[in-house]
């Protein structure tokens, strides 16, 4: 049995982990991350002029998803709310502004972006702030800016493997409407290597 300051020192603990978890567990998400999604990011940053402004939503430490968006060209700025992670980021990207802090808290450094990708990170949140996430993402783009984010196409709910904490997906029916209602066009839907999915939306 769990003593009453101990049990408020570990609720007050998770109220100020703003990273879900994932700052716990950054050394250990860093050494067993793939390159799996490169290929769906690099081929939706395709469709991105040359130089375009990027903003990478959830970046961890930046491999290999800011690696490959850098190699191509691209204008990238970061966001994590794990300092571990961010603290890594730095370290490998010392020329490339990353903010600490978390995505449905960020103020986007007070600007507009070319193109904005959130990988592996919507369904990290409560289902609200999962709307209000994709809602200033989608205000934080240029007209025609575009955007892309994974999340299950199924509605379902589980504890992350890492984490042990509980993720979310709201299915694809959801996310289409979702994004319809902030005023971006979804303009199609990819699957990558390890079964992922990823919703692409253009704001017109």
């Amino acid at each position: 049995m769990i003593s009453a300051p101990l049990a408020q020192e570990r609720e007050l603990s998770l109220l100020e982990d703003m990273s879900n978890g994932w700052d716990a567990i950054a050394e250990q998400f860093i050494r067993v991350r793939s390159t799996t999604g490169v290929a769906t990011v690099c081929n939706w940053a395709a469709s991105l002029p040359h130089g375009a402004s990027v903003l990478d939503v959830g970046a961890g430490s930046g491999v290999p998803l800011t690696a490959a968006l850098v190699e191509k060209g691209f204008d990238v700025s970061a966001i994590d709310a794990s300092p571990a992670m961010v603290a890594a980021f730095r370290q490998r990207f010392p020329d490339i502004r990353i903010a600490c802090e978390p995505a449905e808290d960020s103020a986007f450094f007070g600007r507009t972006f070319d193109g904005m990708i959130a990988i592996g990170l919507v369904f990290l949140l409560p289902e609200n702030k999962q709307y209000d996430l994709i809602r200033r993402m989608a205000d934080a783009l240029h007209r025609h800016g575009r955007l892309l984010f994974s999340a299950p196409r199924e509605r379902c709910v589980w504890d992350d493997l890492l984490t042990g904490r509980p993720s979310l997906s709201l299915g694809a029916n959801a996310y289409r409407r979702i994004v319809t209602d902030f005023g971006l066009c979804l303009i199609g839907e990819h699957s990558d290597e390890g079964g992922n999915h990823y919703y692409e939306a253009r704001k017109d």
